[in-house]
């Protein structure tokens, strides 16, 4: 740290060391990025860099072997630049692996090592014993008293070699809850405490692995075991173990006052080093404090929020805060540092190209190679799996079902790292590529001449191809992949982890062990929606994925949703303010003072209109706004906490689902008044977000929205889901008691849930998923996997679902005419005539008599939404979407269904089928211009009755119908692949409103001749259950 005057309160330690340790596993930052890193370090007066990344070349995996000449320029070069911005450059090398204490051969090579490191200018080192099984080889045993004492004695010796330079160690035993059996006790502990040099420092996490806070008493308690101040690795910010979160929340949690009782503190920050700028800017203003804000000052729960709220949606005590220089207090720091990052958007810089790996060889060796294990200092799973869930095509099978307690996988009784590997006989170890990025950015290195370390341990096992999804471990798989950060991914990475996200009982959480309650149920079956792209661009292929029966560890599984883009009007005229109580309490997060923006407030009560075009007109339609910022960094908050307006949206998505019967009754009653101003203020954030996500892909820096977008991405498509869910509850055509239906399985409003992620008491991979996960689960139907993360992220937003409207007709009649040759275009089939053919068979029952169940997808890139008539029925007027050309967006699939089969069925026959009778009279099967496909349809309406009768044509059979009750029929275009999981999107929201009336399962009917449609629903979740001479039934329980 850079010193102090002596007058100032806070004069800083000379001693005190404050930076970034670069010690996660993935993707390493590359030498541009280290370099830019000095500079901010030594512009917010930070000291110390760690050289430290898991998974680069020579660091850990492959320790042994001395760098390169074109490796030792580059690693020269970042020390130098370290150097020159006054910051200190540490070398860490982690060598625990496998390295044999007693063996003097190994000592040498670790000694040669670090003096080679030390002759390109390292004056700091750092050997890494974290992650690692604290067992001793048998010679070892034979030499050394203990574990701790064999570390000791090659720190200590390396330590004399190298001069004594600074120096730190990283022990196996790195958190209290590691401390075997607690800190004051282990033995481990105390033997570094009285054995390792005091010119040492020690490092340690806190509490736990990723710490929530950081008290005096844990400090000093560490302290005197130690018998020296710690230097604190901080993994607050740290992402490596769960793919679907990123953190740009201020640093917080410890007090400034715990400075003056530690030797350090290093962040371990997000895997993107772009986006790091908030939790590296507010760890510096946090260590040039002396004292923290004033407890009054902090954030205040949501209920007396809600008391305090003024019109605007914004606290009336919500100013800016007033603090002595020395004062920390993080919503003062994050604004501050959100100010400093949005430059940072402007400076036009290339995003990363794809990860680049090396062919396997043909030749498959016997012995599985087993890469190093990757296990996180956060603590992740080493394993995947796949499931041997078989389906048969039997009309009396019992169609597998998507259970609801997903995270159930949380149940597995096998240790995690802290106490040993999972036994590996039974899985297939996850490859985490090992990369060189001293040398480039993205190859991955294949270098056949070195032994892999890990081998050895490999040559018993036997990989089974499938292996049962009920059996996957905790937390499952949540490393972090080494994915392309540009427009395109090249990674065969398995990533399984996402399809675990929600709970099975409200008890689980009240325990006084999370994980071992969760043991219960681990025999539960759980069938995993997978998904896989690049397929023939058909109706049938939309790159939704593979069928849902099993994992498999060569394919990436897949994530995606999607938003609403409408602004909500003030009508305060006419809506009736009554705020419900929420009976909420916040957690602390981020509160902004207010501006002129409605962004700047929690709430919105009736938000101002601000409009794509009325940005246009500023000449600021593109550009990143700080309130954009402060909207991103409240989305992606802290791994305890959700920002404020991400709890506002779950709250506010949870009261309008709970709330729904209110507006049955039509009118302008106060509960109906306060559904629909609570579903502007939903729709208005979740605009804004989608507005931001616009900006950030339009920013000159395509490397910051490179990291940035999968998040973003995510969470836009995500809102865009229950945003269309809600328009459909709007609508109105549900029963009164559908509050029993749509309530979510396991959700942040069931008993103990918040109040166990809030807590820390668990680590954050507990709880999978973030905000995004959080927010998906509010949905009455289990999607996690039909809504996970793209292989590669569109170039464009989500597409939106929403409910068809009368005007939807033509469009979707053509859409179905383009699709109704299994997937292809038919128009050819039928003559200029009899264009409607296609869809008077297939849609048009569905539209006519179905209507309040029918949902559409609409290509809405560039488009901007009308808001005008909001809280009009919709299902009495074409939606006012309008694109900027005049023209209307363009419909690119539907998802139809009906309730009840039989009497949709019936319903048709006396409604539906006449009409069409006569419509195509028998005599048109003469005309030599009919296809085959034509007459078909022609002759089925006329055959009807007997169709039904005999049991053969559109008969459903009677054990199809007991258990999935409900008939879906839907098709999307080719053009709908740009967004390659809006297929599932749209059923989603389907089911979604399916559920909300009661029903759990739904059937598709589709001729065996038509094999593409067959998988397009098999990709969607749907498995055979029975078939007749001429039709195959498949089936989806939710």
């Amino acid at each position: 740290m850079t010193e102090s005057s002596p007058d100032e309160p806070n004069s800083t330690r000379n001693d005190f060391i404050c930076g970034v340790v670069e010690g996660f596993y993935g993707r390493p930052w590359t030498t541009e990025q280290r370099k830019d890193l000095f500079q901010k370090l030594k512009k917010w007066g930070l000291d110390m860099y760690v050289y430290a990344p898991k998974d680069d070349y020579k660091h850990r995996a492959y320790w042994r072997e001395l760098y390169t000449v074109e490796e030792a320029e580059h690693l020269t070069s970042l020390i130098t630049a370290a150097k020159s911005q006054g910051v200190t450059f540490c070398y860490a090398l982690s060598p625990g692996l496998d390295i044999t204490y007693s063996n003097q051969k190994e000592i040498t090579t670790l000694k040669r090592k670090l003096e080679q490191v030390s002759q390109f200018g390292c004056t700091c080192f750092a050997l890494l014993f974290d992650d690692i099984e604290p067992e001793m080889s048998e010679s070892d045993k034979l030499i050394f008293q203990s574990f701790a004492h064999a570390q000791v004695s090659v720190t200590n010796e390396i330590h004399q070699h190298l001069g004594c330079p600074r120096f730190l160690l990283c022990p196996t035993q790195y958190c209290s809850t590691r401390a075997v059996p607690t800190v004051n006790s282990s033995e481990y502990l105390n033997t570094l405490g009285t054995k390792l040099s005091q010119q040492i420092d020690i490092m340690w996490t806190g509490p736990k692995v990723i710490s929530k806070t950081l008290t005096t008493e844990c400090i000093e308690e560490i302290t005197q075991v130690l018998r020296r101040p710690p230097v604190i690795w901080d993994n607050l910010h740290a992402n490596d173990y769960d793919q679907k979160r990123i953190f740009l929340g201020p640093y917080c949690g410890r007090s400034p006052e715990l400075i003056p009782l530690l030797r350090g503190v290093l962040t371990n920050p997000n895997c993107e080093y772009n986006a790091n700028m908030i939790p590296i800017r507010t760890l510096a203003h946090w260590a040039s404090c002396s004292l923290d804000a004033p407890a009054h000052m902090e954030a205040v729960s949501w209920d007396i929020k809600l008391e305090r709220e003024s019109e605007q949606g914004v606290c009336d005590d919500e100013t800016p805060l007033s603090l002595g220089k020395h004062v920390y207090h993080h919503r003062q720091a994050l604004r501050q540092a959100i100010n400093e990052w949005l430059p940072e958007f402007s400076i036009p810089k290339t995003a990363q190209g794809p990860v680049i790996k090396p062919q396997p060889p043909v030749t498959v060796p016997p012995v599985p190679i087993v890469p190093i294990l990757p296990s996180v200092n956060t603590c992740m799973s080493l394993v995947t799996a796949t499931s041997n869930t078989a389906t048969t095509s039997t009309a009396d099978m019992a169609i597998p079902t998507v259970h609801t307690a997903q995270l159930q996988a949380l149940a597995d009784d096998r240790p995690i790292l802290a106490t040993g590997i999972a036994p590996v006989e039974n899985f297939n170890p996850v490859t985490n590529p090992v990369m060189n990025s001293l040398v480039s950015p993205t190859k991955v290195i294949l270098n056949e001449s070195i032994p892999n370390p890990i081998i050895p341990m490999a040559s018993s096992i036997a990989l089974p191809t499938e292996i049962p999804v009920s059996t996957l471990p905790v937390p499952i798989l949540g490393l972090k992949a080494l994915e392309d950060t540009g427009d395109k991914l090249e990674t065969d990475q398995t990533m399984i982890d996402k399809a675990n996200d929600t709970l099975s009982n409200d008890s689980i959480l009240e325990s006084t062990s999370f994980i071992e309650d969760m043991k219960k149920d681990k025999d539960e079956e759980i069938i995993v929606d997978d998904v896989a792209v690049e397929e023939q661009q058909r109706n049938g292929d939309m790159s939704v994925g593979d069928t849902p029966q099993t994992l498999s560890p060569s394919r990436p599984s897949l994530p995606g949703v999607e938003p609403l883009d409408v602004d909500p009007p003030s009508n305060a005229a006419t809506d009736s303010d009554v705020v419900m109580n929420d009976g909420f309490s916040e957690n602390g997060s981020m509160q902004v003072e207010p501006s002129n923006s409605p962004l700047s407030g929690d709430m919105m009560v009736e938000p101002t209109e601000v409009t794509d075009e009325t940005l246009e007109d500023s000449g600021e339609a593109n550009a990143i706004t700080a309130d954009d910022l402060v909207l991103l960094c409240d989305l992606f908050y802290l791994p305890f906490e959700h920002g404020s307006r991400g709890l506002r949206l779950m709250h506010d998505f949870n009261w309008l689902t709970t709330h729904a019967a209110s507006i049955l009754p039509r009118g302008n009653k106060p509960e109906t008044s306060e559904w629909r101003r609570r579903l502007r203020r939903f729709s208005w954030w979740a605009t804004r977000t989608r507005r931001a996500a616009r900006r950030l892909a339009a920013a000159a820096n395509r490397e910051l929205h490179a990291e940035l977008r999968p998040y973003v991405w995510d969470l836009c498509a995500v809102l865009a889901l229950l945003a269309a869910f809600l328009r459909w509850l709007e609508l109105g055509k549900f029963p009164q008691n559908i509050a029993a239906n749509t309530q979510g399985s396991y959700t942040w409003f069931s008993k103990g849930w918040r109040e166990a992620f809030e807590s820390g008491a668990q680590e954050p991979w507990v709880f999978r998923g973030g905000l995004t996960a959080d927010l998906r689960r509010l949905l009455p139907v289990e999607c996690s996997g039909d809504v996970l993360r793209p292989h590669a992220i569109p170039s464009t937003l989500p597409f939106t679902v929403r409910p068809y409207v009368l005007a939807d007709e033509d469009s979707l009649c053509a859409l179905c005419r383009k699709t109704c040759r299994d997937g292809s275009d038919g128009n050819d089939l039928f003559p200029p005539d009899l264009q409607s053919l296609p869809s008077d068979k297939l849609l048009a029952p569905f539209l006519t008599l179905s209507r309040e169940f029918c949902m559409v997808l609409q290509d809405d890139e560039d488009w901007l939404p009308n808001s005008d008539g909001e809280g009009e029925d919709d299902s009495e007027k074409i939606d006012g979407d309008v694109k900027i050309n005049g023209m209307k967006p363009e419909i690119v699939g539907y998802a139809c269904a009906a309730l009840n089969t039989k009497e949709f069925y019936k319903r048709q026959e006396i409604a539906w089928v006449p009409e069409m009778c006569k419509k195509y009279p028998l005599e048109y099967l003469e005309r030599e211009d009919l296809s085959d496909v034509a007459k078909s349809y022609i002759t089925s309406f006329h055959a009807w009755n007997a169709a039904i009768t005999n049991g053969g044509g559109e008969a459903t059979p009677e054990a199809v119908y007991r258990a999935q009750p409900a008939v879906l029929t839907a098709a999307a275009l080719p053009a709908a692949a740009r967004d390659p999981l809006a297929a599932a999107r749209l059923l989603t929201c389907l089911l979604a409103a399916l559920r909300a009336h009661g029903a759990s399962g739904v059937h598709a009917v589709v001729d065996l001749s038509e094999p593409f449609t067959q998988q397009f629903y098999c990709k969607l979740g749907f498995v055979e259950v029975a078939r007749t001479d001429s039709k195959v039934f498949l089936a989806r329980s939710f």
